[in-house]
């Protein structure tokens, strides 16, 4: 049984750095593409980032340039977020696949964690 488990949300000013955590048991997620997604407000769970086995990053344009998506080689997977925004506001959700495709639907996903608060104030 596959377990991810998120931390490191919090709330922080406009402009702030945070990084967001994923541990994993029951698969290694080195050997498949995983990601983050997040929901705001009000809104629709949507793609942040993903990582596949090679390291090969794909991000949505929104975070490009402030976000980066990693891996250690602890089964644990990150986001460091710079240069946060209000409009960054959402819970922060990793998946994991078991695939090695970047994809960026959620259907491509077949583990969740449970999702961590990330607010961003102006």
């Amino acid at each position: 049984q596959v377990q991810l488990v998120e931390s490191g949300g919090g709330s922080v000013q406009a402009g702030a750095s945070l990084r967001v955590s994923c541990a994993a048991s029951g698969r290694t997620i080195s050997n498949y593409a995983s990601a983050w997604f997040r929901r705001a407000p009000g809104k629709e769970r949507e793609f942040v980032a993903a990582i596949n086995r090679s390291g090969g990053t794909y991000y949505t344009d929104s975070v490009k340039d402030r976000f980066t998506i990693s891996r250690d080689n602890a089964n644990k997977m990150y986001l460091q977020m710079n240069r946060l925004k209000p409009e960054d506001t959402a819970v922060y959700y990793c998946a994991t696949s078991t695939q090695n495709i970047l994809g960026t639907s959620q259907s491509r996903y077949d583990a969740w964690g449970q999702g961590t608060q990330v607010t961003v104030s102006s």
